[in-house]
């Protein structure tokens, strides 16, 4: 990647201009963050409820069976999103 400071006002677009001050903005809020975890929770359950919702939409299944069954839908969803990582970056590499 290269470095932002080391381009002119005239050189860089718009959209580039925007992507560093957000870049920025997130590195200062980060670095004023001393949990991360706790920051991250509320999103990162949203994501793993997502999957529990999938499997039973209507909350009829136990818990447990609904947690497996959860935790496979992750699963699978993981490796559809290696699998297609591995094409992008295989076409990339044939483009070159």
């Amino acid at each position: 990647m290269s470095d932002p400071s080391r381009h002119t006002s005239s050189s860089v677009g718009a959209s580039q201009k925007r992507s560093y001050r957000a870049r920025a903005a997130a590195h200062a809020s980060w670095a004023n963050t001393a949990n991360r975890a706790a920051r991250t929770a509320p999103g990162t359950k949203a994501f793993l409820d997502r999957f529990e919702r999938q499997v039973d939409p209507e909350g009829k299944l136990p818990q447990e069976v609904r947690e497996q069954m959860a935790q496979s839908a992750r699963t699978a969803y993981m490796l559809r999103l290696a699998r297609l990582s591995a094409e992008a970056r295989r076409r990339k590499s044939q483009n070159l």
